[in-house]
């Protein structure tokens, strides 16, 4: 079995390594190849790498390429893991949309756009080229903004699903609170990527006992001090939302707080300098405790399953993926890309049946859904007032005069990644 990731580079890679490592009798990869153009931070990574099969006794290959051709040649899954512009273009995206009295994010809002611009058009280049090399391999998707991203992979035909790590973070901390193993914990995981809601904590499968109301009883302080909401919040909503829900439900306060923080991107930016260093320390063969602190976390667990399931009919049966919609939301259109769960195999992910959704929640989504499809327009076919359109379509924007003034920030911000400004 052969598995290529492109982004090879990123300071990430060690995490998926050790789970490669670590969970080969779910995945037996024999080679894995780490493509990325940064040659200095490829090679430095691709050697701990080595490294950390080396001292697990793992038996596989890995190659490190800058060639994509030759990366994905023959390979049985692609995992996207890449970004466009870097953490300088993070920096920007975080930052200038706060000028408006928005929220500046990489992934969601005005940021979150620019992110989308500048990278569906790399990754579908990147996609044509794993079809015309093997047609027969999967695409894994981990670059976000990965709802927008995802579907434009599958509009465009390929054989693509989207992962993120957020469910798999609830699970593993909702088992440590009850007390049980992560495969005991099922979630009712419904929304949009980085939109999502958990509407149920199930103890043994899709069937099994709904112990969220308990959990929230019980740890209802600990969850809420997680997401940084008040716990009044939880109780009354009765689910629990992503730490990204914040950025709706408190956005005053998230932009506030913004403005007085250093961003998120120069933290990850400073992480990821330390990080480089101790990859360079020869002696060193597992990933650092510091790596925990740059995000991604159980990422690699979330991959090895995902990549399983659609490669051996391994992993877990059902999985929280980015697949399209199919009447699994009758509120939304078919080609919609919803994060659920799904039963996954070697012939993709088939979303379960979910409960009638709460319009609270349904109406978000659909509004969200609404600026996604304008967001992957602008994408495909560039031009200013797509870009207004689209952010005066987003629910944390809305505005025209804050969506002419971030249009023209972004297109400022960004014309190096813009073929079309």
């Amino acid at each position: 079995m052969k598995l290529t990731v492109v982004g090879g580079g990123s300071t990430y890679t060690p995490e998926l390594i050790d789970g490669f490592a670590r969970l080969r009798d779910t995945l037996p990869i024999e080679e894995l190849v780490l493509m990325d153009p940064a040659t200095d931070r490829l090679e430095l990574i691709g050697a701990l790498a080595r490294r950390i099969l080396t001292r697990q006794g793992h038996p596989g290959t890995i190659t490190t390429t800058t060639n994509l051709d030759e990366a994905v040649d023959g390979a049985d899954a692609v995992l996207l893991q890449l970004r466009v512009g870097g953490q300088a273009a993070r920096e920007q995206d975080e930052t200038w949309p706060l000028e408006c009295g928005c929220v500046g994010q990489e992934t969601t809002g005005a940021g979150g756009l620019a992110k989308a611009l500048r990278t569906v058009p790399v990754v579908l280049d990147i996609a044509d080229r794993v079809r015309r090399t093997n047609p027969t391999a999967w695409i894994i998707d981990f670059t976000n903004p990965v709802g927008i991203v995802t579907r434009a992979l599958l509009q465009e035909g390929h054989k693509a699903v989207g992962l993120c790590n957020v469910a798999i973070g609830f699970q593993r901390k909702f088992a440590a609170l009850l007390g049980v193993t992560p495969s005991d914990v099922h979630l009712d995981h419904v929304g949009l990527n980085h939109l999502t809601w958990e509407t149920g904590v199930r103890l043994g499968g899709p069937e099994g006992e709904n112990v969220l109301p308990k959990l929230l009883t019980d740890h209802g302080d600990t969850i809420a001090a997680d997401l940084h909401l008040p716990r009044t919040l939880l109780d009354r909503l009765a689910v629990v939302p992503s730490y990204y829900l914040r950025y709706y439900y408190a956005h005053d306060e998230v932009v506030e707080e913004l403005r007085t923080k250093p961003s998120r991107a120069a933290q990850v930016a400073e992480m990821e300098r330390q990080l480089l260093d101790l990859y360079a320390d020869p002696a060193l063969d597992g990933k650092p405790d510091l790596l925990s602190k740059r995000g991604g976390a159980y990422y690699s667990e979330a991959a090895v399953d995902l990549a399983a399931a659609l490669l051996n009919g391994a992993g877990s049966p059902y999985q929280v993926v980015n697949t399209y919609n199919n009447g699994t939301l009758p509120f939304l259109p078919d080609d919609a890309v919803i994060e659920v769960q799904a039963a996954v195999g070697p012939s993709g992910p088939a979303p379960l049946p979910v409960p009638a959704v709460d319009p609270l929640y349904a109406g978000l989504m659909a509004n969200v859904t609404a600026y996604e499809d304008l967001a992957l327009d602008a994408a495909l076919r560039g031009g200013r007032d797509r870009v207004f359109r689209t952010l005066l379509a987003h629910p944390l924007i809305g505005q025209y005069a804050y969506a002419d003034a971030l249009t023209d920030q972004l297109i400022a911000h960004n014309r190096e990644h813009l073929a079309w400004a």
